[in-house]
């Protein structure tokens, strides 16, 4: 079976959100996955990104520090989308960018008020990115430890598919390569879980499942407000 194909057919089909919707959400455990204006995969929208809460009842405040906390040392995804506009534009900022300032010593030795204060205009400029350019779905898994082995199981089957290419003009190529840092080679907003053992039929029918339950035509995933 292509995996690919049928994992973007699956969440294609799925009730699409934003940010708007992340409050309303009545899933607390499951795994999210992100859709891009613009890129494409076959007839579908191609997906730039798959993730997961790691703790238990945290996949909101996940989405929260995605979309809507503007701290990039929360968020790899942030942080990435803050690198690509950085580089693509050749500002000096990225080496400040890079620096994970949640760390007491760090924010000690490399700390400087006007860059930190472009630091907070970037941000925003990245939540307006988001804000604009993406949507997601979500499915509910309670067990941690299957929720981290979909999610790899996931990206595993979208990185090995051969036509399975980010577009010329997506942000994510200008993500600067670096020691651990895969967007480019993955076309994907994420670096980790590309060499997992990919999803395996079972696995993909029990995916199916769950997306099932809570697709458009059976149990609405959004509080009524």
């Amino acid at each position: 079976m292509d995996f690919c194909l049928e994992l973007h057919k699956l969440f294609n089909g799925m009730k699409r959100l934003s940010a708007k919707d992340i409050d309303k959400i009545k899933i607390e455990n499951g795994i999210y996955i992100f859709f891009e204006k613009g890129e494409k995969y076959h007839d579908y929208d191609r997906i730039v990104r798959v993730g997961t809460d790691t703790g238990q009842n945290n996949l909101k405040s996940r989405l929260v520090q995605h979309y809507i906390k503007e701290n990039k040392d929360r968020s790899i995804f942030r942080k990435n989308i803050g690198r690509a506009i950085l580089n693509r534009d050749g500002s000096p900022l990225l080496d400040y960018w890079n620096k994970d300032l949640t760390k007491k010593e760090n924010k000690d030795k490399f700390f400087d008020q006007e860059l930190s204060d472009k630091q907070k205009l970037l941000e925003k400029v990245v939540s307006d990115y988001l804000d604009k350019n993406m949507t997601f779905v979500v499915f509910q898994v309670d067990l941690k430890s299957e929720r981290l082995r979909l999610e790899s199981g996931i990206i595993s089957a979208l990185y090995h598919s051969e036509d399975f290419k980010a577009s010329c003009g997506w942000l994510g190529n200008y993500v600067p390569q670096m020691r651990n840092n895969n967007v480019q080679k993955s076309g994907m907003w994420l670096s980790q879980g590309l060499k997992a053992r990919p999803l395996t039929e079972e696995e993909f029918q029990t995916l199916k499942r769950k997306c099932e339950k809570i697709n458009e035509n059976s149990v609405d995933i959004l509080h009524e407000k």
